[in-house]
């Protein structure tokens, strides 16, 4: 079997094309996906791309969002963004290649030392793969060259930022890092999120964008939307989780458990619990009362 097999079956089945095409791979780089283009023939006039693209990932160097420009030149190419994507399927016409295969140079053995993968055929009406199709028509959101952009300056923002968090491959681990809420203005963090932080000085910005590393929220969502989200990472805190189950967050007992967790400073955890609190007032639907030391209460404030 020669290095670029896999190369060799996408290859052969997108040449083969008589339609339309379905290129789905989280991660997809510009010079692999540019020869896939390449090898649809010029008679097709609908080619589909479904990936993703995160800060993280894009700033690790495993995805090119750039792949939106040679999609726009192509003229016949939409991209979709899918967010928990890891399925792998190329599509041509009703047959199919499903497996373990990106998008990739070191995935389709286009470079050296590439990686070992797997590429089997199938029929596009199989139900496994309708499934997985129904299930992305249902999330996907398009990805465009302005979101492309976007995402491309952001991930350099945090490239060149010394405090980044370390670039995990988002959806490989099963943990995330340990992360507490920095950026003292939550406000922020949408038009961040959005690509408008022209006024934001680069320090806080470099915070904000930390945040938004951490959180990894999915692109391309409604400003109500994103603040769900938000609201779903904070709840998932443990410092906060008293505040779902008993409907009140004592600051002093936060306070606590972080400066008895070995890694704050009593003034580190006090300026935590005071970012925390800035959150839930924003995101959430709680109210601070003075009761001896500070605390937060779930629902609105009866005056």
């Amino acid at each position: 079997m020669t290095r670029d097999h896999v190369w060799g079956q996408i290859e052969q089945l997108l040449g083969g094309a008589t339609r339309e095409v379905l290129l789905v791979a989280p991660f997809i780089k510009k010079e692999t996906f540019q020869a896939a283009l390449a090898a649809v023939p010029d008679s097709v006039g609908r080619i589909q791309c479904v990936t993703r693209w995160s800060v993280a990932e894009v700033a690790a160097g495993v995805s090119d969002p750039e792949i939106a420009d040679l999609a726009e030149a192509d003229g016949r190419v939409d991209i979709s963004l899918c967010h928990n994507l890891h399925a792998k399927l190329y599509a041509a016409d009703d047959r199919c290649l499903v497996g373990s295969a990106n998008l990739t140079g070191k995935a389709t053995g286009r470079v050296p030392a590439p990686n070992i993968e797997l590429l089997i055929e199938a029929e596009l009406a199989h139900p496994e793969v309708r499934r997985i199709l129904d299930d992305i028509d249902l999330v996907a959101v398009p990805g465009t060259v302005e979101l492309a952009r976007q995402i491309r300056e952001q991930a350099e923002l945090v490239r060149a930022d010394e405090d980044a968090p370390q670039m995990l491959v988002i959806g490989e681990s099963e943990t995330r890092a340990r992360w507490l809420p920095e950026t003292r203005n939550p406000e922020r963090l949408y038009r961040v999120y959005n690509g408008r932080h022209r006024n934001i000085a680069s320090d806080v910005l470099a915070g904000v964008l930390r945040d938004l590393v951490h959180m990894d929220i999915p692109p391309g969502m409604s400003e109500q939307d994103f603040g769900a989200e938000v609201l779903d990472r904070l709840r998932s805190l443990p410092e906060v989780r008293t505040l779902a189950e008993n409907g009140a967050l004592n600051l002093d007992d936060a306070k606590k458990t972080l400066i008895d967790g070995g890694l704050h400073t009593p003034d580190q955890a006090q300026r935590a619990v005071e970012t925390i609190a800035k959150w839930l007032s924003y995101f959430d639907e709680v109210y601070l009362v003075p009761v001896g030391p500070w605390e937060i209460r779930q629902g609105r404030e009866i005056r």
